[in-house]
């Protein structure tokens, strides 16, 4: 088995829309079904990981993720990391990440369109 990249962001139902005008839950999925085509098309195994804003759920979906998985890069979505109210869930996610993955590398996004390019500049996929 490869290592594969985990891809962590919010739920899209779990999203505060009012502050994304004009984006919708639709909208949303749709990007992040693209931006993972995307990486899959680019040779790298995917893990998505959709989290809820509940702490307890989001370690229990992370743990579900990377249960049996060797991971060499995780992406953490600019929806859990840059909103303030979701600052202890995202410092839950990575303590827990690293405890389950030490040495792991991290990357960022901007948005379900700029994963690619996130993810290219820590790691090449296995082809």
């Amino acid at each position: 088995m490869s290592e594969a990249v985990l891809s962590v962001g919010l739920h899209p139902s779990t999203v505060d829309f009012d502050r994304y005008p004009g984006v919708t839950e639709e909208m949303l999925r749709a990007r992040i079904a693209e931006g993972d085509r995307a990486v899959r098309d680019a040779g790298f195994d995917v893990v998505t990981c959709q989290v809820t804003t509940d702490p307890d759920e989001a370690e229990a979906a992370l743990r579900a993720c990377l249960d049996g998985r060797p991971v060499r890069v995780v992406m953490i979505g600019a929806g859990l990391r840059m909103a303030p109210e979701h600052t202890l869930l995202f410092e839950r996610v990575v303590n827990l990440i690293t405890s389950l993955v030490p040495g792991v590398v991290f990357c960022f996004n901007t948005s379900p369109d700029t994963t690619l390019d996130a993810l290219r500049r820590w790691v090449r996929p296995d082809r």
